[in-house]
């Protein structure tokens, strides 16, 4: 008896191929926005705490925002990425910084595809 698996919360849409009727859901990218009011242990706990970063993979976040002034720390569909969003704008204050008075900021971007 063969089964397949599938995890939860997963719909699975098969079209013919053709592209004509096949229907992918768009995609969008969280991005993190710089300042100077957070610091990058805040950055490294937010992103290890909301998006389940490796300490690792957060620190790298962490210098790109600082010397880019932004970073995508999530790519997903648009109701996941407004959440993922405002779980960033709902984080709170760096309690390392006098002057960090709230969260980070975070917008929404469609995510653009290669080819």
């Amino acid at each position: 008896m063969s089964s397949t698996l599938t995890p939860p919360d997963v719909e699975i849409h098969e079209g013919t191929g053709t592209g004509s009727d096949d229907h992918l859901t768009p995609l969008y990218n969280v991005v993190l926005l710089d300042d100077d009011d957070h610091t990058y242990e805040y950055v490294i706990e937010m992103l290890s705490k909301l998006f389940l970063k490796s300490t690792e993979k957060a620190f790298r976040h962490a210098v790109e925002v600082d010397n880019d002034g932004r970073t995508i720390v999530l790519t997903c569909d648009l109701q996941a990425a407004e959440f993922g969003r405002d779980q960033i704008h709902a984080y709170g204050a760096d309690p390392r910084m006098e002057r960090s008075q709230g969260s980070m900021s975070a917008i929404i971007e469609p995510a653009t595809t290669c080819g």
